[in-house]
């Protein structure tokens, strides 16, 4: 859906820095980060599902501290500008609290969480646009 846009790099390699991102959303992240958002959320205080939750919340401060020290050097996560991985990443890590993973450890992906945010027609997981 970003091919031709300016969300997605031309340049071969770029375009590969972003695909790298996005396997770690979906390999690394996902299941570490949005997962227990949704057991937290969407499941039973009962529910045997709740019994993941200590090892998803270690996998997922392991792939925030990732994505922190990658922030380290630089403003978004290819070619110093947003693109497709950001919107990939942003999506559950603004939300990451809600699942039991705090934030406050990680100053380079929060200030990430603001400049992402900052970016024109942002929306956040649970708001629709205006109008809508």
């Amino acid at each position: 859906l970003a091919d031709g846009s300016a969300l997605l790099p031309t340049e071969p390699f770029a375009r590969a820095q972003v695909l790298q991102w996005m396997f770690f959303e979906q390999y690394s992240h996902e299941p570490y980060v949005a997962t227990p958002r949704f057991i937290m959320r969407h499941l039973s205080a009962d529910s045997p599902r709740r019994a993941e939750l200590p090892q998803r919340l270690v996998r997922g401060r392991e792939a925030l501290a990732i994505m922190d020290r990658h922030l380290h050097d630089h403003e978004y996560f290819v070619g110093e500008r947003y693109s497709i991985a950001d919107i990939a990443l942003y999506a559950y890590t603004h939300v990451a609290e809600d699942g039991g993973l705090e934030l406050a450890p990680y100053a380079q992906l929060r200030a990430w969480l603001a400049r992402v945010a900052a970016q024109p027609q942002h929306v956040r997981l649970l708001e629709r646009p205006a109008g809508q």
